[in-house]
């Protein structure tokens, strides 16, 4: 197979990642939106939407491997179609985060909502700014940017931190709003989940670049030195 060939397929698959990228993204924030906003009608939507995004996922799966089985593509070229496979893992996961989220404003039915929900929007822009950064990074083999996008995920644990720590305060004060508080502090951990598996996806734009894995976290040095 020709370069020019191999390019035009590489590129078409990148394509349709983009494409899984924002279906997730979508998803994400209409579904924290449609939980502050208690429209019970767009999280039943996610929720059975969340299907289009699976039967996307394997659809590139498909694809990518009747492209390294039909094409045998050699270093690099393996590289990318082996991490396309792990990044669209991801966000297929991802996906299910906000499918979480959807079911969790069902479970509340027409409950009013905490104070606290307030903290959900802005940690899933963060998280969603890093997704696509990170996807972007993946698409260019930008390794510089995809080395620091996982610091962004600090302003994710610190907001999910407060809102711990502010749901706890209100509960002892509110014990009844206890089942409440659990379920936005879950709606918290699945947005929290999906800032972590971007790190998953920097790692791979670095093992497409370099052929190894290296692992984007915080070492145990830095973190009893914060």
């Amino acid at each position: 197979m020709t370069r020019v060939i191999l390019d035009q397929k590489i590129k078409e698959l990148l394509q349709e990642v983009s494409i899984l990228e924002e279906m997730v993204k979508r998803a994400m924030l209409s579904s924290v939106s449609a939980l502050k906003e208690r429209d019970l009608s767009t999280s039943k939507n996610i929720y059975q939407g969340d299907a289009y995004i699976n039967e996307k996922r394997y659809a590139i799966e498909r694809e990518c491997i009747t492209f390294i089985a039909t094409q045998a593509p050699l270093a690099v070229d393996l590289r990318v179609a082996a991490s396309i496979l792990e990044l669209i893992t991801e966000l297929e996961r991802m996906g299910d985060y906000a499918k979480g989220i959807a079911k969790i404003n069902l479970l509340m039915g027409n409950q009013p909502l905490l104070p606290q929900v307030d903290y959900l929007p802005r940690m899933a822009e963060i998280a969603v700014s890093m997704l696509d950064q990170a996807v972007r990074a993946f698409i260019e083999v930008d390794m510089d940017t995809a080395g620091e996008i996982p610091k962004q995920d600090d302003q994710v644990d610190q907001a999910y931190n407060d809102l711990y720590r502010d749901l706890i305060d209100y509960v002892i004060k509110n014990p009844d709003k206890f089942d409440q508080a659990n379920l936005l502090m879950w709606a918290a951990h699945n947005i929290e989940r999906m800032a972590d598996r971007v790190s998953n996806i920097c790692e791979r734009t670095l093992f497409i670049g370099t052929g190894e894995i290296k692992e984007l976290d915080v070492s145990l040095d830095e973190l009893l030195s914060s």
